[in-house]
């Protein structure tokens, strides 16, 4: 009796949960990777969950963004893809997210538990199960999509903006692209934040500043296949990596397992030279793209084709126009996305990776749309009167940004084909697109020619990273040995590859790896490029804008013109206290590292001080008279000069940013550090004290007749007694470093004393004494004085981002 009712209890609990759905009302079902159904009435979905347990890779994402560089949640932005499975617990099930970073690969199942009970996982959520329908669990996952997965309360905190949180009464799920593929499940939602706003950005780009809201896209989708083949990382391939912990390993094996990222690509037929691919790398180009951008965009794209061509296969690599009515979140889709913000800002290339193997899934570029804009605005700068005539005289400076648009093109999609950046290229005639290359701008007969500013096609290097990655070997080849002599071989070429953090002008050391530097010799270039800014400088007029427009705009013209030298002197500085190293492995025969020569410091160090001197930074008299306070309705912004006069221009105030940006990186507490070591392991080299004695000579003991020009010296030399006192403060760098500068203070008080008693630039000799004095007795009050910052100028790029 008792196990009949029992029975009868069972059979009426599962009709109840049975009729969950049937009790709802016009239900639309979508089919596919994950069927789900929609509640148009209460604004939900519901999930149909057929076999929990199984792996699938969920990514987050925006398709709708802020619309600000400097929050960074933009149109298109990719989340973290992360492996997930569902798992019944009691009445839910819970959305798991395993530990990939900590794996044991190997068929010993209990070997393979041991590692996952080690280590810590992520329960992503719980969903209450609300029916059991043909094998299959029903439940709700409106919660999971209207939630802030993308972290963008966080973020608006993170940048100062305000407190925001997620308000669901103005949230809800968006249709119009929630839909189902056989491989994939893509939701939509609008999310909305209330908060109280803080930050000028956040303000700039909402209607109201207390609502913001974007779109948060969701993707479920199907794990490839075993099929691809993971293959080896190794330091100097210029490729993107995945790693992870196998402690399956053999102990005489290393634990890390690391693989490069790339598609999976295999020739339809392996034993010929060239051939096809069973499946090509296509992507699709934003049809939001304006032309001509568009058409520059899909050119510069399609160089990539050449690299594959290089190793044997036949149209493998294509760009095309995205299709009407497809999604660009679509993980079917690598896609070019042109992106709109509301200041100029980075182009990046992300992806979507498997993240067990390293295969990337998807590939999806984001370019800053304003970008182009400042390459044209450098040219408009640099050329001779172009709008003395006519003001429809803009083809030269359009053909020049266009050309950097096509190389950015490549280079951004070269970052979602798995390759990292390779800032050693520009050494190597412009070797890679991987590179941030700056425009090589020449003089020819005194005149300023932008035509040959930016390279055309792939470089050499990028066939070698094409041939690292995609190359087929074949059956029966020794893989390893086969990686092993492309990249023996473009070292044979002198192709080099050093990536970000080398390169970096804060903190970087390797001496021929710069960002936005060109040529073989950072000091060649640096005195090229100031002959051409000279020139430049002396052409300027008012005939740099076009007729009616306000002299506030030839101002913000002037900006890139006047900080032309900027980057190149960041390259010339890395060579000052600098290394030359490879990414070397046992093997491989590349030297380790070595120091940079003494001339080669002592040139360097010669042609930086150019930049701080008053014969370069000193703005032309003439030119000044064309810079009035700026006109209403056309202020100043993050890329204008900035000042300490009010309205009027700041001559004083250009030049003290301008010999602040040398002086930062000259004077950096690392490098300090470093030419105190490199003078220690050879006398010979130069050490902290000979470059500080010739700072000094050149700025604190430089004398000017033209007032002018001493004033601009004089400015330049408070801020190398700051950046003195700064390393005689500072706690990050050796005490040898403190004791040095303090030296040098100590020298410069001696010598400033005479002239204040025989009254020999007494003002000022004054002022110097009484800042190093007050500093000498108190230096822990000595505090950071700000100048005037200065404005953007990477001519473009991406924060690897990049």
């Amino acid at each position: 009796m008792k196990k009949t009712i029992f029975l009868i209890l069972l059979c009426f609990a599962e009709m109840v949960q049975g009729q969950f759905l049937d009790k709802k009302k016009d239900l639309e079902k979508f089919n596919g990777y994950f069927d789900f159904y929609y509640d148009d009435a209460e604004g939900k979905i519901y999930l149909e969950v057929e076999n929990p347990g199984t792996e699938f890779l969920y990514v987050y994402s925006l398709s709708q963004g802020v619309g600000s560089n400097d929050i960074g949640l933009d149109r298109g932005q990719l989340g973290n893809e992360q492996i997930v499975y569902f798992k019944k617990e009691g009445n839910k099930l819970l959305l798991i997210q395993p530990n990939m970073k900590y794996r044991a690969i190997t068929d010993n199942v209990k070997e393979r538990r041991s590692v996952e009970q080690a280590f810590a996982k992520s329960v992503l959520f719980g969903f209450e199960i609300k029916e059991k329908r043909n094998g299959a669990y029903i439940i709700d996952v409106t919660d999971f999509l209207l939630r802030d997965a993308h972290g963008v309360a966080h973020r608006l905190k993170e940048k100062k903006q305000g407190t925001y949180k997620l308000d669901k009464n103005r949230s809800a799920l968006s249709m119009e692209r929630t839909k189902a593929f056989p491989k994939n499940t893509e939701f939509e939602a609008l999310i909305t934040f209330e908060g109280d706003p803080k930050g000028k950005e956040i303000r700039s780009v909402t209607p109201d500043a207390r609502l913001v809201s974007v779109m948060q896209h969701h993707s479920f989708i199907e794990l490839p296949d075993d099929g691809y083949v993971p293959r080896d990382f190794t330091p100097g391939s210029g490729m993107f990596s995945v790693s992870y912990y196998d402690y399956a390993s053999p102990v005489y094996e290393p634990i890390i397992k690391r693989y490069i990222a790339r598609h999976r690509l295999e020739k339809k037929d392996p034993a010929a030279k060239v051939s096809e691919a069973k499946t090509p790398i296509i992507y699709y180009l934003d049809p939001g793209t304006p032309e001509p951008v568009r058409s520059a965009l899909l050119e510069g794209g399609r160089w990539w084709n050449q690299a594959f061509e290089s190793i044997g296969y036949k149209n493998a690599f294509r760009l095309k126009m995205l299709p009407d009515g497809a999604d660009p979140m679509d993980v079917r889709y690598n896609v070019v996305q042109w992106v709109h913000r509301s200041t100029r800002g980075w182009s990046y290339g992300a992806s979507v990776r498997d993240p067990r193997t390293g295969e990337i899934i998807k590939g999806h570029v984001s370019l800053g749309s304003l970008r182009v804009r400042q390459d044209f605005l450098i040219a408009q700068a640099l050329i001779n009167k172009p709008f003395a005539e006519r003001d429809d005289n803009y083809q030269a400076m359009l053909d020049m940004a266009l050309a950097r648009i096509r190389q950015l093109s490549a280079h951004e999609i070269g970052h979602t084909l798995g390759f990292a950046h390779n800032f050693a290229a520009s050494i190597s005639n412009r070797a890679s697109v991987m590179d941030y290359p700056h425009p090589v701008v020449k003089l020819k007969n005194r005149e300023i020619d932008i035509s040959e500013a930016y390279a055309t096609g792939i470089g050499a290097w990028d066939k070698v990273t094409v041939a690292y990655a995609y190359s087929d070997f074949g059956k029966g080849a020794n893989e390893a040995e086969e990686l092993h002599n492309i990249l023996k071989e473009a070292q044979s070429r002198g192709l080099r590859f050093i990536s970000d953090a080398d390169a970096r002008a804060q903190g970087g050391a390797h001496a021929y790896a710069h960002l936005w530097d060109n040529g073989e010799d950072a000091v060649t270039e640096l005195n090229r490029v100031l002959e051409v800014r000279d020139v430049a400088l002396r052409n300027f007029s008012e005939d740099n804008i076009r007729g009616r427009e306000p002299y506030s705009v030839l101002e913000d013209v002037f900006v890139p013109l006047y900080f032309f030298h900027r980057y190149q002197t960041e390259a010339a500085v890395k060579l000052i206290g600098g290394l030359d190293y490879n990414y070397a492995v046992k093997g491989d025969g590349q030297f380790i590292t070595k120091a940079v020569d003494k001339e080669e410091q002592t040139n360097a160090l010669r042609s930086v001080l150019r930049t701080v001197s008053a014969e370069t930074l000193a703005i032309p008299e003439d030119k000044l008279n064309l810079f009035p306070p700026r006109a209403l309705g056309y202020p100043r912004t993050r890329e204008s000069f900035t000042g300490k006069t009010g309205v009027a221009f700041d001559a004083l105030s250009a030049a003290e940013t301008a010999a602040d940006f040398t002086l930062r990186l000259l004077l950096h507490p690392e490098k300090a550090s470093r030419l105190v070591q490199q003078k220690a392991l050879d006398n010979a080299q130069p050490g902290l004290s000979e470059v500080l004695d010739e700072l000094i000579a050149a700025t604190l003991k430089k004398n000017y007749k033209d007032s002018y020009r001493q004033e601009v010296q004089h400015i330049v030399n408070f801020r190398v007694l700051y950046y003195l006192m700064n390393l005689a403060k500072d706690q990050k760098g050796y005490p040898q470093v403190n004791a040095i500068a303090k030296e040098k203070l100590r020298e410069m008080a001696q010598e400033l004393s005479p002239m204040v008693i025989k009254g020999d630039r007494k003002t000022y000799a004054l002022e110097y004494l009484d800042r190093i004095k007050r500093f000498m007795e108190k230096p822990e009050t000595f505090k950071t004085l700000s100048v005037p910052k200065i404005p953007d100028g990477s001519p473009i790029g991406m924060d690897c981002a990049d």
